[in-house]
C-alpha cells in the first residue's frame, strides 16, 4: 500500500471550501499566435509537471475518522491522458467563442476520483491556440503555481527550462520546537525583546479583531446569490510602462493604479444600474513566501487574506489613488497577513460541518476578490511555441 500524507490544515481548508456556485479551482488562460505541438506539450507536462510534483499524480483522500482530515495518496490509475484534453472552439471560432468555452470549464468541478487537476490545448481562434489550465486551490497558492506553470516554459524556442528543480522537502510555515526555544531565550535575556514581543501581540490581536468583528458587506448589485453558470472576460492588453509613469507620478505602486482604477469602473458599473455609489469591501490575497524561497516540491498555500475596502464613492480619479494608496500602506504595516493564514489553517483543523459554516461568515465580509499573479518578464515558449498572454 503507497504511502499517504495528510493536507495541512490550510490546504484541507481550500479543499473544503468548494461550493457548487463557488468552486476553489484557480483558472489560467495561456494565448498563443500559432498552434502548440500536442505531443511535445504532452512530454513537457510529463516531464516537468507530473514527474517533477507529487500533487499532479496523486489524489485526495478522505479519512472515515474525522479528526484524521483528508490525505494525498498515489493513484494507482494514474493516466496523463485523462488530463490532456485537445478540443476546437465552437462556431464561430473567435475569441468570445474561446471565453465562452472557459467559462464553461470554469463551471465544472473537478473529478475527486484523480489528481486534482486538467489541461485543455484548445485550436483557435484563427491560427492560434490557447491552453486552459485548471488546478484546486489544495494543491498550491496562485504564486507557487505561476512558477510551476513557468517551469514548463523555456526562454529559446528549443531550449531546455531553465529554472532550478524545486527544493526536496517544504514546510508549511510552522515554527520548528528549536525556534521556539531560540525565541524563549531571547526574551529571557532580552526585556527590550519582551516589550517588542507585547507590541506585537497587541497588533495580533487587532488584525484579528477586524477579521473576526468585520460585518457583512453592504448590500449591492454586485452581492448576489451566485448561480453555477460563470462568464470569462479579459480586456486588451494595457500598457505596464503607462501605468509605471502615473504610480511614479503620484508615489504609489502599480498595484495601487490598477485598484484605484477597478474602484472608478466598478463606480460607474453601480451609476449604470441606478445604484448610488459606495464603498466594497474585498478580499485581497497576501503572499506570505519569502522572494528567494524555492517553492517545495509539495507545494501548498502560503497565504494570507486581508480585507480591503475599495473607495468606489470618491468621484475623483485622484482622491480614489490617494484613498487607495493609504488604505494599502496601512495594510502593508500590519499583521493581517500572517494572522490570516494562522485562522484559516486553524480552520483547517476544525470538522468539516463547522469548517463551512465558518467559512461562510468569512466570505459573506466581502463582495469580490482582487488577486494579482505576476506573469514572465520576458518572451517564454512552451513546447516550442511563444507565449503571447497569461490570464489568470
Amino acid at each position: 500500500m503507497s504511502a499517504t500524507h495528510r493536507l495541512s490544515s490550510a490546504d484541507a481548508a481550500w479543499l473544503h471550501m468548494d461550493r457548487p456556485t463557488n468552486l476553489m479551482v484557480i483558472n489560467s488562460v495561456l494565448l498563443f499566435d500559432e498552434r502548440v505541438d500536442w505531443g511535445r506539450l504532452a512530454d513537457v507536462v510529463r516531464r516537468r509537471l507530473v514527474e517533477r510534483y507529487p500533487r499532479f499524480h496523486q489524489r485526495v483522500g478522505e479519512s472515515r475518522v474525522a479528526l484524521d482530515g483528508p490525505h494525498w495518496q498515489e493513484d494507482p490509475d494514474f493516466d496523463l491522458d485523462r488530463h490532456l484534453h485537445r478540443r476546437g472552439l465552437p462556431a464561430p471560432g473567435d475569441e468570445q467563442a474561446l471565453r465562452d468555452l472557459a467559462g464553461d470549464l470554469a463551471a465544472m468541478s473537478l473529478d475527486r476520483g484523480k489528481p486534482l487537476w486538467d489541461m485543455y490545448l484548445i485550436d483557435g481562434p484563427g491560427n492560434g491556440c490557447a491552453v486552459i489550465v485548471r488546478m484546486h486551490h489544495c494543491i498550491a497558492d496562485g504564486i507557487a503555481l505561476a512558477q510551476v506553470m513557468l517551469s514548463l516554459t523555456d526562454t529559446a524556442p528549443e531550449g531546455e527550462a531553465q529554472d532550478a528543480a524545486p527544493a526536496e522537502r517544504g514546510h508549511n510555515g510552522s515554527p520548528w520546537p528549536w525556534a521556539l526555544v531560540q525565541e524563549s531565550v531571547r526574551t529571557l535575556t532580552h526585556p527590550r525583546r519582551a516589550l517588542e514581543l507585547l507590541d506585537a501581540l497587541a497588533a495580533d490581536a487587532q488584525a484579528l479583531a477586524k477579521l473576526v468583528f468585520t460585518p457583512r458587506d453592504t448590500p449591492s448589485v454586485l452581492k448576489r446569490d451566485a448561480g453555477a453558470a460563470r462568464s470569462v472576460a479579459w480586456s486588451r492588453p494595457l500598457s505596464l510602462e503607462r501605468v509605471k509613469r502615473i504610480a511614479h507620478a503620484q508615489g504609489a505602486t502599480v498595484n495601487d493604479v490598477l485598484l484605484a482604477a477597478v474602484s472608478g469602473a466598478l463606480r460607474g458599473y453601480l451609476a449604470d444600474r441606478g445604484e448610488a455609489p459606495h464603498e466594497l469591501r474585498t478580499l485581497v490575497p497576501v503572499n506570505l513566501r519569502a522572494p528567494e524561497e524555492p517553492i517545495p516540491r509539495e507545494l501548498g498555500n502560503r497565504f494570507g487574506l486581508v480585507f480591503l475596502t475599495l473607495p468606489v464613492d470618491l468621484s475623483s480619479r485622484r482622491e480614489r489613488l490617494r484613498e487607495l494608496k493609504r488604505r494599502m500602506d496601512e495594510i502593508k504595516s500590519s499583521p493581517q497577513g500572517p494572522v490570516s493564514y494562522a485562522v484559516l489553517e486553524a480552520i483547517g483543523l476544525t470538522p468539516p460541518e463547522v469548517e463551512s459554516r465558518v467559512i461562510d461568515i468569512f466570505t459573506a465580509k466581502a463582495t469580490a476578490v482582487m488577486t494579482n499573479v505576476p506573469g514572465p518578464r520576458e518572451t517564454v515558449y512552451l513546447a516550442g511555441s511563444p507565449l503571447r498572454a497569461v490570464l489568470v
